[in-house]
């Protein structure tokens, strides 16, 4: 990771793209703004000394100041190794007047959130096709020790030639250990609408079966056309979680096989021991094939996966800390309303 610094990075802090432009000039040539979102702005620029385009996201500065570039250089070195047909890669990453920074191959295609937008459900076999390709990413990232945490439309890409890509590992991982600052500081890691309840809650024990809750909420949306869980605000789409059964995407539409309506809800349990044991299984039961333990063993599919033609869709298992953790959901819900408040305000 290179670092190139002044005396005070104030002048980068009023206008980070030129700041970034004078301390990568040797480097890269920053040629226009592809797109900007809550954590950062991407933009499209030559690497110089390869001659190829690349795409430069740079991390909002307030975002910076709160991960810190020791954390920084050390998840995305991290991302770096991660090397799989369906993840995006990093190229390389720095920190120049105290913006941070790390560049991506250029892809040429669109996210998933974009072709959504544009044609709202997709082809049944188009949309599992895209959840294989993306669960096999995440299972091969969760071998290797890395949870992606911000799983979503925006972040999974489909290229020209057809191939779906995950992005965006390196952020997500780094912010990590530093959501309570990331909070106090008016961000948020994750996207209401994709969160785990886990996640929402801010425990500690967010695993792989988090990034599952998340992919399974991407597949509803591509075969309903919205998301199951919507509301005026992220803190009551939230709260939806823990107040309503999980959807049927069966019952909004019908040509969905039972064998994927039942996967995807066993995968949007919110208690996670009820979830699938892995990226894998999730993406074999979305298949009608049995799944695998970690260890290599046969393991049957859950009950509500294993039945292939029930009468109707089973309902949701309730688990009983579901009513336990009320007080604490509550708790969130206002203090994301108050955040909202606050940022009003400002």
């Amino acid at each position: 990771m290179r670092s190139t610094t002044t005396d005070s990075h104030q002048p980068a802090l009023n206008d980070p793209r030129a700041a970034l432009e004078a301390g990568l000039s040797g480097s890269y040539a920053i040629e226009r703004e592809l797109g900007r979102g809550g954590m950062a702005t991407v933009y499209l620029a030559r690497d110089l000394k390869h001659g190829r385009p690349v795409a430069l996201k740079l991390l909002r500065p307030a975002l910076a100041l709160t991960m810190g570039a020791d954390r920084f250089r050390r998840e995305i070195t991290t991302a770096a190794r991660l090397h799989h047909p369906h993840i995006l890669s990093v190229h390389d990453s720095g920190e120049t007047e105290g913006l941070l920074w790390y560049t991506m191959p250029y892809v040429r295609g669109e996210s998933l959130k974009d072709r959504l937008k544009r044609d709202g459900r997709l082809p049944l076999e188009e949309a599992l096709r895209i959840i294989s390709e993306a669960g096999r990413a995440l299972d091969y990232a969760h071998r290797e020790g890395v949870i992606h945490r911000d799983i979503k439309p925006e972040n999974i890409l489909l290229t020209l030639d057809g191939d779906t890509l995950v992005a965006d590992f390196g952020i997500a991982r780094a912010l990590g250990s530093n959501e309570r600052r990331l909070t106090q500081a008016g961000l948020a890691l994750g996207t209401p609408a994709y969160m785990a309840p886990e996640q929402a809650t801010g425990e500690r024990g967010v695993d792989a079966r988090t990034d599952q809750y998340a992919l399974a909420i991407v597949c509803y949306e591509m075969l309903v056309g919205r998301a199951p869980f919507e509301g005026s605000s992220g803190a009551a789409v939230i709260a939806m979680r823990f107040t309503t059964p999980t959807p049927s995407a069966r019952a909004m539409r019908p040509e969905v096989p039972e064998m994927v309506d039942a996967a995807l809800r066993c995968a949007m349990d919110l208690d996670p021991a009820q979830r699938f044991g892995s990226l894998a299984e999730f993406v074999r039961a979305l298949g009608g094939i049995v799944g695998l333990t970690p260890a290599g063993g046969v393991r049957a599919i859950p009950d509500a996966v294993a039945a292939l033609e029930p009468e109707k869709p089973p309902e949701p298992s309730r688990p009983a800390w579901a009513g336990s953790r009320a007080v604490l959901v509550a708790c969130v819900v206002c203090a994301l309303a108050l955040a909202g408040l606050v940022l009003a305000m400002r």
